[in-house]
Parts: structure tokens; sequence; C-alpha cells
């Protein structure tokens, strides 16, 4: 086999096409990752929302609470459900909730867009995951005050704590900004139940009620007495499949995302493939020599292929090393199903980091494959004699 440190010492002397190389194939990976980034955070933000053992329960023939109306009535009756789990206090975890949207200014002049805000009562907060205040307070019931996150508030004008949020010409103050583990709770602002159906002056209006169920058995008993008892004309799902609804956004994404991943890892193999081929052009004689010196044609193969795959995976991983600023940087995008804005932050967990690696890999093989070739099937006479 041919030693590695020839390679090195060739990549040394030809440092000027080895650095070109090197960037342009860290650029490419640098741009794809950052999309894998991108979708993984919106999926992230839809999956961690649903709790195998959570409902949403919405009038049939809806598929979205802000499209669900829900008598308040039978809301009562649902919470007195046998199999519906309780907190400590021995109280039912079921949240009667209503759902408005509102077109709201983005901050720095970034145009209008829907905002959810969400009225819900004080057990609800505790079927979202890892709720909790971060900053300021919970709110107060009976004064018109809210709370949202702090991704929110840079986004949106009128939603930092001390500021006030204008519902159907009623001020809601904010006054905290609390996380939900990523989820898309951190997508919307809450407020009283009460307080939000006496602004939007429809005192009896919900939305939908959520709740939790004790264990599996009982999830599945609920499900078939919401969905088959005609008196309350109510449909149930679990909360994994509905935010699994929610996720064309995220579809869409990823397929833009892979297209330009597939145009750009293209790009780079010609860029690597080009390389590959000046490089041999200018070392006619170096393989000639090594030819006659002994070295097998399956060797030469190799050192040039190693040669490729090396200048790759280093622009892979500069490019993977790049994107680590913008871990948890907070981003968002429309969310088709609930016409409003979802926030989200970039997540680059090792399997994203990993597909960029493994994308620069590729780019190597491939772009290298063709140039190698074309070295070991050089006669030792011909490549003597090339200047």
């Amino acid at each position: 086999m041919i030693p590695v440190k020839y390679n090195v010492r060739n990549l040394r002397v030809r440092w000027v096409t080895t650095l070109m190389t090197v960037v342009g194939t860290g650029l490419v990976v640098w741009a794809t990752v950052l999309t894998f980034g991108l979708t993984d955070g919106l999926d992230h933000a839809l999956r961690i929302s649903g709790d195998r053992l959570d409902l949403i329960v919405l009038r049939k023939g809806t598929t979205e609470e802000t499209s669900s109306n829900i008598d308040q009535k039978v809301a009562k009756e649902i919470a007195n459900l046998d199999g519906i789990a309780t907190d400590s206090s021995g109280q039912p975890l079921c949240s009667s909730e209503f759902v408005t949207i509102l077109t709201k200014p983005r901050r720095n002049n970034g145009g209008t867009t829907n905002l959810i805000v969400r009225g819900l009562q004080d057990v609800g907060r505790g079927l979202r995951p890892g709720f909790k205040i971060v900053r300021g307070r919970d709110v107060r019931i009976g004064v018109n005050e809210a709370i949202t996150s702090d991704r929110m508030a840079e986004r949106f004008e009128n939603l930092a704590i001390g500021e006030k949020l204008e519902i159907n010409k009623i001020h809601f103050e904010i006054v905290g900004y609390f996380e939900a583990a990523g989820s898309s709770a951190e997508s919307e602002v809450w407020t009283d139940l009460r307080d939000l159906t006496g602004a939007r002056r429809t005192p009896e209006a919900l939305s939908a009620v959520n709740l939790r169920c004790r264990d599996e058995a009982a999830k599945t008993a609920l499900l078939k007495r919401i969905r088959d008892d005609e008196q309350f004309k109510l449909d149930a799902m679990d909360e994994p499949a509905y935010f699994e609804r929610q996720m064309s956004a995220s579809i869409a994404i990823k397929f833009v995302g892979f297209a330009i991943a597939i145009f750009l890892t293209m790009g780079a193999m010609f860029a690597a493939a080009n390389t590959m081929y000046a490089a041999i052009a200018s070392r006619g004689r170096e393989i000639g020599a090594l030819r006659a010196i002994g070295f097998s044609r399956r060797s030469i193969l190799t050192s040039f292929l190693f040669e490729s795959v090396l200048l790759c995976l280093l622009g892979g991983l500069l490019g993977c090393l790049a994107t680590l600023p913008f871990n948890g940087l907070s981003t968002g995008t429309a969310n088709w199903a609930t016409f409003s804005e979802i926030t989200f932050a970039f997540r680059f967990g090792p399997s994203v980091l990993f597909r960029g690696v493994l994308m620069a890999l590729t780019m190597g093989l491939v772009g290298g494959l063709f140039p190698a070739l074309r070295a070991v099937r050089m006669p030792i006479i011909s490549a003597l004699r090339e200047t």
C-alpha cells in the first residue's frame, strides 16, 4: 500500500487547491446541515407536544382546535368521566380551553402573521411537557394578564414583559415568560379562560377539552366513550396523532431541503472530481514511477480515493462545526394546519451532524472515483513521458 504521508504531502504541496476544495465542500455541507437542523427542530417541537396518554376532544367533524366549538355543559360532563388521571390534590387533569387567532405585527417591520391566543384553566399547564415560568410570573385571574415564551416576545410586537396585547380593544398585559420543553405550546400566548372569552364577547365558548388518561386501558375506554356517545357529538384523538397532522410544514421544508442538498452535493462532487483530475494531470510521472517500482493498480486507486475522501471529509467537518453557533437559535414558520406561526429552535444533534459527514464522504467517494480510475488505467510508459 502507498503510505498515507504521500497523500498528506501532496495535499500540502498543492495547498491552494486543497484549501479551495475544503472550503467549497464545507460551504455545501454547512448549507445542507442548516436545512437538516431546521427540519429536525420543527419535528421536535411537534413531536414532543404530544403525550401518549393525553387526549384532545373536539367537536365531531373538525380536526383543529381553531374550528371547534364545545358546549360548556358537555365539557363538565367529560371532566367527570371515569379514567381521567388526577393531580396530587385529587383534581382531574382535564382542562377546558378556548383558542382564538389574531393577526399581529412582527417586530422590526417584519409584516403581520397569525398569532394563537389560548385561554385555559390552571390545570391545563400540567398537561404541557415541562411547563415552568422562567421569567416574571404567572397570570392572575380576572385582571386581563397573559404569558408567552421569550421566542414569541422576540418575534412579535407587544409580547415582551410589561407590554400589552390588544384583544377586541381590551389590553392584556404580558407578565411572564414560560417554557414547555420546546413544544408547540411555546408558539402561543396564554391567558385565563374566562378573561379571554370575556374579551372576545363569547363567554360560553370553548374550543377543546384536553385531558390525561389514567393508563392505556383507561385511554381506550375514554376514546370509545366519547366517540360513541351521541349526546356528546364529539371526537377524541390522542395528542401524538393530532400533532402528526400538523407536520405538513415540516414535510414541505424537508422536501425543499433535500432538493437543495441533492443539487449542492452534485455540484460539490463535480468540484472534487475536477480537483482530482487536475491533480492526476500534474502527477502523471509520479503515477508512472509508482507503477514502475511495483505498486499495484489497486494501491494507486485506493490512494487517490483516500485523498479525495480526506479532502471532502475535512470540508464536511468544517461545515458541521460552522453550524454549531446556530444550535438553539429561534426561528419560525407557517403552520398550515392552524394558519398560524409556529416557533422552534435549530437542532444539530448527532444524527443531523452524521448526515452532514455522510454527505461529505459520498462527495469524496463519487467525486474521486472516476479520476482515480483514470490514474490506474494510464500506461506506465505514457505516464512517465507526461510533463
